[in-house]
């Protein structure tokens, strides 16, 4: 079987993001599984490799190398000319290094798109970067689905010891109610039961949470957006077939028993999901967008700017990535 081509974005170059993906251009069951290209910049990664003493003797391609008609054979590094290196400075936050993590991405998404590439690994990038570069997104997930034209799209955190999904995500708490609606939750509980059939090869168990403590407890706390949102979407989603359960309290809804019977739980905001994923999964938990025309797969850590360029950087979650794009890839 051939060996798929996955671009790995570099994500912000002050950040731990070059270290991992150096590590990833020598990990053995990485090789084993895919051909990676890295869609960043050379000088840095030259510069990440003597200060770590990691090897970087890869194939340098041009854009116009990525882009035209034969696939890379083997570990490359693909050149996206953005960053100021007079004024960059690894572990620190800056616009250069902003724009130049947003430039990765959009390279690597052009090479998925055009079908040169069999999906997109992310390192981590830097939101507050992305600000002062003035990018008009929070994230990655918003980036694919804007540049794929993707309008039916979420967020999954994926492990093998919990696996969420989102109806909202980089949003402030207050915003989070007036963004449900029905048809947005059954949109998400059909995208969640739709990729984990496809991940484990069988139907899947979806669990919804609700919004409020105890979910709502019968209307006695939040505006009744169980009654009045949520369960109709779980209504729904039941008559599509689905095996759905819920809404759950979200204080009760990942203990032990209940993550070994379910299959994907739908949370309704950032940290409703993300806070036992990291809990329980933080070194090998894979970030990927459902709904997009390309596969996309990402670390779930942030850019570790406290320990940028020092060697200190767990690769696991790269790692991680890698191989589920693989194993997206090939269907």
């Amino acid at each position: 079987m051939n060996k798929p081509v996955i671009a790995i974005t570099m994500g912000d170059p002050a950040g731990v993001g070059p270290e991992i993906c150096l590590r990833a251009l020598r990990e053995p069951g990485v090789l084993e599984s895919c051909i990676p290209v890295i869609f960043g910049d050379v000088e840095v990664l030259r510069q990440c490799a003597e200060k770590l003493d990691l090897p970087r003797d890869v194939a340098i391609l041009s854009l116009e190398d990525a882009s035209s008609g034969n696939q890379p054979d083997s570990p490359s590094i693909v050149q996206v000319p953005s960053l100021d290196h007079l004024n960059f400075q690894p572990g620190t936050v800056s616009a250069n290094t902003g724009k130049a993590s947003f430039d990765y991405i959009q390279k690597a998404i052009d090479a998925a798109l055009a079908g040169k590439v069999a999906a997109v690994t992310t390192a981590p990038i830097n939101k507050e970067a992305l600000h002062q570069a003035k990018i008009p997104f929070p994230g990655h997930t918003e980036m694919f689905a804007a540049r794929a034209g993707s309008d039916r799209w979420c967020m999954m955190q994926y492990s093998k010891e919990i696996t969420c999904t989102f109806v909202t995500v980089h949003v402030g708490y207050a915003e989070v109610p007036g963004l449900l609606t029905k048809e947005r939750i059954l949109e998400v509980i059909e995208l969640s039961a739709e990729n984990l059939e496809r991940i484990r090869k069988r139907k899947a168990k979806v669990v919804v949470c609700g919004l409020n403590p105890h979910a709502g407890e019968h209307g006695l706390f939040g505006n009744r957006e169980e009654e009045n949102i949520i369960i109709p979407a779980i209504e729904s989603a039941r008559e599509k077939g689905i095996d759905v359960e819920g809404p759950l309290p979200p204080d009760t809804a990942f203990l032990p028993w209940k993550r070994e019977s379910t299959d994907v739980f739908v949370c309704m905001y950032h940290d409703q999901g993300h806070i036992p994923v990291k809990a329980l999964a933080f070194d090998n938990a894979v970030n990927t967008t459902l709904g997009l025309p390309i596969i996309r797969t990402s670390v779930d850590h942030g850019t570790a700017l406290d320990i940028a360029w020092q060697g200190k950087a767990n690769p696991s979650s790269l790692y991680s990535a890698i191989h589920l794009a693989v194993d997206l890839s090939r269907g």
